[in-house]
């Protein structure tokens, strides 16, 4: 039972990563239905920046003050610049392919995909980079038989109140009643006179401004960044969003928390190595027999 017990609470932690990389997939779906392949390597970008930023103060070696003001300082910048990223992505490359073929933007997706990843090799080469220990790793419970450390800690109190206000904010505010009614009909809504390639920037700075605080977390939880990280970590917040039903935000959040469980019970009980594999055939499953996923709407093709 313990043993169980600590892979929930590895799974949820790691799951909650994932759901944050996942909405910003869901949410540009949701309102262009285009598949940002580039989203992960963004993610990538984000954890070298905070790597650069975490060196250079000097973190490891700076108290419990320092650490944690530096730590903020890491997150605003991380996210910040992810945000700004995402946003010049979309104004640059996507908005000119806006009535161009659906084929012509995801090409181009993978296309800044390949783009991010070549920026990463060049800033922090081919090889993994530890990344300071700047968290501390003691149980917090004061047991060996259960551990949660503060790095736990750390994800559950960054990525919460992220998805929480998330959630307010597109349901409450005007810009998220915007990106609703631009999610269900964009040619409606811009006879309703909303600015709909404003609301698609402010989209992909959302989920980009998310991709920078997953960024900061992976690397301060996991301690190890690469230039491929943001493939591996993309594809399973892809298929976190999949599976929840892509477009749908607590679906991404869900999804995420699935994929985190499946993998950690699945290479507790079942072997690390047919963890992928384990992801993989549920989702299989799942959209064989609920293509829409586990919380998408099923709507009607239209011809």
């Amino acid at each position: 039972m313990l043993i169980l017990l600590q892979q929930l609470i590895n799974g949820l932690t790691t799951g909650t990563l994932f759901a944050l990389i996942a909405i910003g997939y869901t949410m540009v779906y949701g309102i262009i239905e285009l598949i940002n392949f580039a989203h992960g390597d963004l993610f990538m970008l984000g954890a070298f920046l905070a790597l650069t930023i975490v060196t250079r103060l000097g973190l490891e070696d700076a108290g419990v003050a320092g650490a944690a003001g530096g730590i903020v300082l890491t997150f605003l910048c991380s996210m910040g610049f992810c945000a700004g990223l995402n946003f010049l992505q979309d104004r640059i490359v996507y908005r000119p392919l806006r009535n161009a073929p659906k084929l012509t933007p995801l090409v181009s997706a993978i296309g800044v995909s390949f783009v991010f990843m070549g920026l990463g090799q060049i800033w922090k080469g081919v090889a993994d980079i530890n990344f300071p220990d700047v968290i501390p790793n003691q149980n917090l419970l004061g047991t060996d038989a259960l551990r949660f450390t503060a790095k736990d800690l750390l994800v559950i109190l960054v990525t919460t109140p992220l998805m929480a206000g998330l959630t307010l904010f597109v349901r409450y505010t005007k810009m998220g009643k915007a990106m609703r009614a631009t999610a269900q009909n964009p040619t409606a809504a811009r006879l309703m006179g909303i600015d709909v390639d404003r609301v698609i920037g402010w989209t992909f700075a959302i989920g980009g401004l998310l991709a920078g605080a997953a960024s900061v977390i992976y690397g301060l939880t996991i301690n190890t960044v690469s230039f491929q990280m943001g493939y591996q970590n993309g594809l399973y917040a892809f298929t976190a969003a999949v599976l929840g039903g892509i477009g749908n935000l607590p679906g991404a959040m869900l999804g995420g928390m699935v994929i985190g469980l499946v993998r950690s019970l699945g290479s507790q009980y079942v072997g690390e190595q047919w963890t992928s594999a384990l992801v993989f055939g549920i989702l299989i499953l799942l959209l064989v027999f609920r293509p829409s996923g586990l919380l998408g709407a099923r709507t009607r093709e239209k011809v």
